[in-house]
């Protein structure tokens, strides 16, 4: 069976693709947190669709035991440079981010978050995430967020190299 054709309303994030794992190990901190490191296996498809397919799979660097997982959708409005990042994580929150894509850099920001009614406090009020192939050509995430009791503070920055297109 041959490989779906890329829809063209995703070309700009075609840099996006493959199976990426971190390297060096990401590195988390916040104020209600010990600074951590993690290890996280991402993979970005496509299946002809006019939107990308994600998950983030990230997992205790010494134990190897699983950490926080996300998978959900990355579209793009078409004719413009406007995306949508549409997620779904083990911690129970859902969210919608919406931004911008120019080049090789998505940056995007929290447009909705919805949680269980059971979540952990304090509860995740907003998020921020940038994307960006370096020049090296590995892909970059660093994320920041506020909570109902922090201001927005980066929260995440982990470096991956590819491993499959």
């Amino acid at each position: 069976m041959e490989p779906p054709t890329m829809n063209p309303v995703v070309e700009p994030l075609s840099w996006m693709l493959g199976t990426w794992l971190s390297d060096p190990p990401g590195a988390g901190t916040f104020s209600t947190l010990q600074p951590f490191q993690y290890l996280e296996e991402v993979y970005i498809s496509h299946v002809g669709q006019p939107v990308l397919n994600f998950s983030f799979n990230a997992f205790h660097p010494d134990t190897r035991k699983p950490m926080h997982r996300e998978c959900g959708f990355i579209r793009l409005k078409p004719d413009t440079n406007k995306v949508a990042f549409v997620s779904a994580q083990n911690t129970g929150i859902v969210e919608v981010e919406e931004g911008e894509v120019n080049g090789q850099e998505l940056c995007i920001t929290s447009h909705s978050i919805a949680r269980i009614s059971f979540a952990k406090e304090p509860h995740v009020e907003q998020i921020t995430r940038k994307f960006r192939l370096n020049s090296e050509g590995k892909l970059e995430q660093t994320v920041s967020m506020a909570t109902t009791t922090q201001p927005m503070t980066q929260h995440l920055h982990i470096t991956y190299k590819k491993v499959t297109p």
